[in-house]
């Protein structure tokens, strides 16, 4: 589905602010997703920090693989503050459009907690749900503010990270480890120079399906890994590639523009 493949690739963006930055920032970049080496959907993404608040629009349309992905398009956005140690979400959105179907998702966060979320329609439980608990809803960070790092240089600290995200749907955590310093060479994406590769681990919690092959898939593989590269003079950085390996082929997401105020 199309909100399964957008959470599979928000899931390896992981987010970490250290002190608010002195100047705002104005930025854009975008991305375009294969799968064994066809183009699946492009996304582009604005994101603006005043120095106390900042947010995230994202958009993508999916053109679809087979009975893999489905074509539609995905919209997201996100808001909160920056002016802490850390950036704080307090609303997060999320619709897909698919097969004459949509979904939404809304969530409230205060502070670090989830104050109130909806789901529409709602995703029916069964079985082998594992059941969302109250205590799976505190210390945790929406998907998209998992996105960009905030930092003083690319090295291992950008990697040495472990994030507690709930989606509105799913309570997942993602643990991120330092793989290697490596350099962008390709004329043909959006950035050229030093990059940082961190690996991913998915570990879910809460929210899915015991039988969603997907689910499971993620859970097992070891060969999630995404390179971060420095968005302009901003002093954020962001996944200048995005890859997750997969019995189809790789899933990659490649930094294609970048623009930054």
């Amino acid at each position: 589905m199309i909100r399964s493949a957008f959470t599979c690739l928000a899931l390896a963006m992981p987010l970490v602010a250290q002190p608010a930055l002195s100047a705002p920032v104005d930025a854009r970049v975008s991305y375009v997703v294969t799968v064994g080496g066809i183009n699946i959907a492009l996304i582009d993404i604005d994101f603006e920090d005043d120095g106390a608040r900042y947010g995230f629009d994202v958009s993508a349309r999916v053109t679809g693989l087979g009975n893999v992905v489905a074509s539609g398009t995905a919209k997201a956005s996100v808001s909160g503050s920056s002016s802490g140690a850390a950036l704080q979400s307090e609303r997060f959105q999320l619709e897909t459009r698919a097969n004459g179907e949509t979904f939404n998702v809304e969530v409230g966060f205060a502070g670090r907690d989830v104050s109130s979320f909806q789901v529409t329609p709602p995703v029916l439980d069964s079985y082998d749900r594992i059941p969302l608990e109250r205590t799976h809803l505190t210390g945790v960070a929406d998907f998209l503010s998992s996105f960009v790092l905030k930092g003083q240089g690319l090295d291992r600290n950008l990697c040495d990270r472990d994030f507690r995200i709930f989606t509105g749907v799913e309570r997942f955590n993602i643990d991120m480890g330092f793989l290697s310093q490596d350099e962008a060479t390709s004329p043909r994406t959006g950035y050229q120079g030093p990059l940082v590769a961190c690996s991913v681990k998915y570990r879910p919690v809460s929210g899915h399906f015991e039988t969603s092959e997907m689910t499971q898939y993620l859970a097992d593989t070891s060969r999630i890994i995404v390179w971060y590269a420095p968005l302009g003079a901003s002093g954020y950085f962001v996944p200048y590639r995005v890859n997750i390996g997969t019995s189809m082929g790789d899933m990659s997401m490649v930094l294609t523009t970048a623009r930054a105020e």
